[in-house]
């Protein structure tokens, strides 16, 4: 807690949300899974153009489909995306 506010874990909500879904994330999921072959590291850079890359692998854990838009919503140091007409429970 920091300043009395809680902080949300958004890691462990989005994969109790996927498991809820039927996605299987394996066993261990983001917590280093010993299974071969690429794993997810939930994290990227922003490339030498600028450009920020959410990979395929993560669009199709979500089930996103071309043309699905979403918002963005900056914040301190961090950027949110919400899916147009959805609801943003952050605000």
């Amino acid at each position: 807690m920091k300043g009395g506010a809680e902080r949300l874990n958004f890691t462990a909500f989005y994969e109790a949300l996927l498991e809820a879904k039927g996605v299987n994330l394996g066993e261990g999921s983001s917590r280093a899974a010993k299974r071969p072959g690429r794993h997810l590291s939930y994290a990227t850079k922003v490339q030498f153009n600028g450009n920020l890359m959410v990979g395929k692998a993560y669009t199709a854990l979500l089930d996103l489909k071309p043309g699905d838009e979403f918002e963005i919503k900056l914040g301190k140091k961090q950027i949110r995306l919400v899916p147009v007409g959805g609801a943003d429970d952050e605000e």
